[in-house]
């Protein structure tokens, strides 16, 4: 099948890097990346993990900045609906 595609930046370039790696043809790659999409499942991929740093204590208080940040929200609703 013949079909126009639109790749994203980063797509694009993970696909070009698939390409130099394995040293395959655009039309090897695209398949081979959309035939594993389409056939793994995610008991084939490794957990997703978040990495966390320790950034120690906080500089400001933030025990209130809910309550601020929603009186700098009222603030500028007040103002726009005044027209300014």
């Amino acid at each position: 099948m013949r079909t126009t595609v639109t790749l994203e930046p980063d797509t694009e370039a993970l696909l070009k890097r698939l390409m130099r790696e394995r040293d395959l043809s655009f039309k090897q790659a695209i398949n081979e990346a959309i035939r594993g999409g389409l056939t793994s499942s995610p008991a084939d991929r490794e957990p997703f993990r978040t990495r966390t740093h320790d950034m120690g204590p906080p500089k400001v208080d933030i025990t209130k900045a809910n309550q601020l940040a929603g009186q700098m929200e009222d603030e500028a609703v007040i103002r726009t609906l005044r027209g300014g």
